[in-house]
This record gives structure tokens, sequence and C-alpha cells, in this order.
């Protein structure tokens, strides 16, 4: 394949690739309509010329014109500019030119991925589009199934519902057929690993009885409080998590907030003595979830330290299902695979990221530990991610793959009234019957599927992309963490704090004046700092730089945020006794910020337009 330009993927923060993008959507446009016209030609036309000549018609025209000019104004006004390098916020960014094609060509057709019959087109390409993320993953698409959702809540909310169904399988099939399960008590119930769980539902389907043993699991009979045992998710975790525990019926009291460490990745030495504990209680774990790039710092979690470590206690006799929350960082898998879709050894990423044109060779991501974790991901039974992130997809676009197709089973349903009669739900194109949404954008599918075509899911593709933002998010690091104390013309002398080096493209930081112990004094700054560098009310070409914040508290994180306090010089009783930390947090997707697009004159801007702020507000 040819070498790949990232510049020509997207329309650009001053619209520079604006004829291609015009083009190819008029050329799209007409495409439809030649279909639509080619659709029996020897049919008369529905809409006569008469009928367009007359007032009632034309007025209808222009009303749609003045609605749609109305809406232009609103959405120039009030959007947040996701394509300019000066955009520091939340996670998004200028979108993918061949997933905005695809999307707007694709939804003119309204195809409803539920079933193949409301989506001939676009319900294959889901297919196809869930193999190819599973392949990323190092999955062996064959043996896995994935498919997109509406976003990494549902995703997430289907990773629970696999484990959920799966955990309460052994024990119905004991209630079903107890010599299929014969001199395993329940506590080995309870802890058989996710394959021999389906092997196990293999034999109760060649017996006829597959039916009978759901009907007795959970899927029948309803969550049972703490049957089940417990889920243990990091204090990162995204909010989804929440909501998963209440919607699923598993409870909060279930939920377990495993400590992160000051790198804000999970501690594995608490995850294993959270585990030890509800083992010495005969309490089962329902589940691990590990984050591979958390929503506030970038940080991914240390993967093959928790696949070692389930590994460890399944000779013991214990196991628990694994999903990987991948919803922010899992596209990045995609830097580690070489052209042949092979992971890259150690010694190799580097030089290749450089030789691919993703990153420069004075860059030193990745770590040891971020690329253990990243080789380890194809361990986990399940893994959320979002191409509407990483993918640079527009929205609605999340993913789940899992790695043994056989879950879909447990969750499968079949609905009469939508699927084609004779058909049955083993037809893995019968979408509606195996996921928990119904109606679905085929134009979505569409839109992920170009994007895939276009950059392929390797280092030559997406690597590329993706190695882009890395580095910028190394460089804005490395020029914070750099920057020098400054003096203004307050008298007042400031110096920025970087939290901790990225994982991810997420960097998180904070200025404080030079002496200033006092973590009431330093978050004021920050706040109103950030009401400087937020979108509110408009224009939003009033704003030199857009950027979001976050609180680091006592109740969600412990005391993993002391080390940066301390690093500041921060007295930490008041962090101890529940003052939060806020601090700026910057998702820097942008493709358009690295050395050849003058870093030097941006940083430059950046920290003058800091200095003149904060003299404003301090």
């Amino acid at each position: 394949m040819k070498d790949i330009n990232v510049d020509a993927l997207f329309l650009g923060p001053k619209s520079e690739n604006q004829k291609f993008l015009k083009e190819m959507i008029e050329f799209m446009l007409d495409e439809h309509i030649f279909w639509r016209r080619d659709f029996h030609p020897e049919d008369k036309d529905a809409i006569t010329l008469k009928e367009q000549r007359e007032s009632g018609f034309q007025n209808t025209l222009e009303k749609t014109r003045e609605v749609l000019l109305e809406l232009s104004s609103k959405l120039k006004r009030s959007s947040e500019p996701w394509f300019s390098p000066r955009y520091l916020g939340q996670m998004n960014s200028d979108v993918l030119m061949p997933a905005v094609i695809a999307y707007m060509a694709t939804i003119l057709y309204n195809p409803n991925n539920c079933a193949y019959e409301g989506a001939p087109a676009t319900t294959s390409l889901e297919i196809e589009v869930g193999k190819q993320l599973s392949k990323m993953m190092g999955y062996d698409p064959e043996k896995a199934w994935g498919h997109i959702t509406s976003g990494g809540h549902v995703a997430n909310f289907e990773g629970t519902w696999f484990m959920r169904n799966l955990k309460s399988a052994p024990n119905a099939i004991k209630q079903v057929k107890p010599e299929l399960v014969k001199g395993l008590d329940d506590w080995q119930l309870m802890n058989l690993s996710t394959t021999k769980i389906l092997d196990l539902l293999d034999e109760t389907k060649k017996l006829g009885i597959f039916d009978e043993v759901r009907n007795h699991s959970v899927r029948g009979t309803g969550m049972t409080s703490g049957k089940l045992g417990k889920l243990l998710v990091p204090q990162t975790k995204h909010y989804s998590w929440t909501k998963v525990v209440d919607i699923m019926g598993i409870g909060s009291e279930n939920f377990v907030n495993v400590q992160v460490t000051d790198k804000c990745r999970m501690d594995i030495n608490h995850l294993k003595e959270e585990i030890d504990k509800l083992v010495e209680q005969k309490i089962p774990i329902l589940g691990v979830v590990s984050v591979v790039g958390t929503t506030e710092e970038g940080a991914v979690d240390e993967v093959h330290e928790v696949v070692k470590l389930r590994k460890e206690y399944e000779k013991k006799g214990i196991s628990f299902y694994y999903h990987i929350d991948a919803a922010y960082g899992g596209y990045a898998r995609s830097i580690f695979l070489d052209k042949n879709d092979d992971f890259i050894s150690y010694e190799n990423i580097k030089p290749m990221l450089h030789e691919s044109g993703a990153m420069q060779m004075d860059n030193d991501w990745p770590s040891r530990d971020i690329y253990e974790a990243y080789k380890a991901m194809s361990e986990a039974d399940s893994i959320t991610t979002d191409p509407h992130k990483m993918g640079y997809v527009p929205y609605q676009a999340g993913a789940i793959m899992a790695k043994d197709t056989r879950v879909k089973d447990l969750v499968s349903y079949f609905a009469a009234y939508v699927f084609a009669q004779g058909m049955t739900n083993e037809n893995p194109v019968l979408l509606g019957s195996y996921i928990m949404e119904g109606s679905k954008a085929g134009a979505t599918v569409a839109a992920v599927w170009a994007s895939h075509k276009v950059l392929p899911l390797n280092i030559s593709g997406y690597g590329r992309l993706i190695g882009r933002s890395q580095e910028v998010a190394q460089r804005f690091y490395k020029a914070l963490s750099n920057e020098p104390e400054f003096t203004l013309e307050n008298g007042k002398t400031y110096k920025a704090f970087t939290l901790t080096k990225p994982d991810f493209n997420m960097v998180n930081w904070t200025f404080n004046e030079v002496g200033n112990t006092s973590l009431k004094k330093m978050n004021d700054l920050t706040l109103k700092l950030f009401d400087k560098f937020q979108y509110v009310g408009g224009p939003v070409y009033s704003e030199d730089f857009l950027t979001s914040h976050t609180e680091f508290t006592l109740a969600d994180y412990g005391k993993a945020p002391v080390h940066f306090l301390n690093k500041i010089g921060i007295d930490e009783k008041e962090f101890l006794n529940g003052t939060g930390v806020w601090i700026f947090r910057a998702s820097l997707l942008t493709p358009f910020l690295n050395l050849e697009k003058d870093w030097d004159n941006y940083w430059a801007t950046f920290m003058k337009t800091v200095k003149k702020t904060i003299l404003e507000v301090d």
C-alpha cells in the first residue's frame, strides 16, 4: 500500500482540503440521486413539475432554507473548534474526511443495522468491522465477536452483560444437568475460567438443554444481591461503570474501587490484596476491569500484570472474567502492529515509529510497561473501544469485542416480528438478536468501515495518525515540565507543574504561585484561569485557547494525589481533610502540531496567553 499522508485525511484547521471534500460529497450525492432514478425508471415522477411551481411548494422550500441558515448561524457561533490546535479540552478532534463522506452518503439510504433486511449493505460491513477491530486487539477474528455500539457506555454494558450471564451459568448447569459438573462444589463452580464455562455450555447445546440452562441463570431468575460476587474496577474508572452496576443489577455494594498509583494506574498490589480478602471470605470475583487510556489522565493500566495475576490465581482454582475499558486508548494498539499486523518487538517499535513518520526519534514513548500492557490486551475476555475517539470518526461510534464468539449466545434474543421467517438467532447478521440496542444507524458503521479501508489498523495507517497525537502530548508535557518560573508585572512568580508523564495523549497540569502552600489558593487560581479558557457563551472566535479541567478528590482517588501536591509544595492536610485538587486537563488528539508545524511558535503563543490571563485574574 502507498504511504499515507495524515494531512490529506482531514478538512484541516483552515479548511485546506475543502475542494476534495466538496467534490466527493457532490459525487456521492449524485450517485444516490442516480440510484433513485434508476430504480424502475418506467415509474412516473411522484412529484410533478407543476407541483414544484406551486406557491405552497416554494414556500416550504424557502422555510427549509431559513431554518438551515438559522442552524448554520447557531453552529458557527456556539460549536467548539475541535479542529484547531488551540483546542486543548475534551476527547474531540477534527474527524476523518473518509468517515464524514461515508456517513453523509450512507445516511441518505437510512439503513438500520438491527436486521439484515433493514440494511443489507451496512450489516455485512458491521460484521467486517467487528473482525477488523478484533484482529487489532490481538484476537483471532474468526473466533471473536465484535460490533459497533452507540458509544463506550453501551459497550461497557455489553461487556458486563457477557460477564454477568457467564458467571451464573455453571450453577444453572448444575440445576438442570448436575452430572455435567459432577465433583465440583459451589465455590469451584464460581471460579471456572471463561473458556471452561463456554465449553460446558457447548455440551448443553449438544444435549438440547441450552435454553433451559439460560432460564435457570441470572437471565431467567434475576440478580440476587452478592450472589455472583464483586466487580473490581480502578478508581480512575469512567463514570459509565457506576451506571453499569446499577442497570445490570450488580449493585453498588458489590463494586470494589481499587486504588491507583501516583501514575494514576491501577495498583496491582492493592488489586491482589482485594482479591485475597475476597477469597479468604469465600466471596467470588465477578470480574476485574482495567482501563487503557483513562478519560481524566490518559493512564494505561498494567494489563500484563493483571493477566499474570489471573494465571497465578487460576493455578489455585480461582478465576474471574477480565474486561478492558479501552474506549479512549484502544485504537492506539494499531501503533504496535507492523504492516502484516504482527505485534512489533520492543526493540523495533521506536525505530519503526520514526521510519513510519508517526513520531520523532528523540521521543522516548512508549515505555516498557506501556508496551507490555498493549501487548497483553489479547488475553482479556472482552474489550471496549470507541471509533469516535481515537478512530477520528463522527459520533456515535463505540465498539465491543469479545475474544470468544460463544459469549454472544448467553445474551441472544430472537424477535420474530423483526427477523426473517426461517432464519435463526445463530445467524450473525441478525445483529438485533445479540446486542443491547435495537435500531442502529448503518451510516455510523459505513463511516468506521471507510476509515479502516483508507487507514489500515496498524503502524502504516492509524498508527501513523495516533502516533502524531501521542508525540504532541509528549511535547506539550515536556514543554510544561521544562517551563521556567516566570515573574509578572504584579510582582508574583509562578510555575507550571505537571501531574505525571502521559501514558497516552492526555496532559494534566496546574499553575501555582512560587512559595504558596495553600491548596485553596492554588485551586482558586486554576478555576479563575479556567473561566478564561472555556467557552461560556460565545462567540468561540474570542477565545485564544480552550481547555478543560477536573478535580481529584480523596473519595475518588485516595491518597494518590498527595505525591503531586508534595512536588508542588502544597500542604497535603487540606486535601486529606476533604479539599479536592483542581487541575487543567488537555486531550491532545490534534494531528496538526509537530516539529514541521512550527511548535516553538505555538508554545510561545500559548505561554504568552497564559501569562496575560494570570495577570487578569490574580
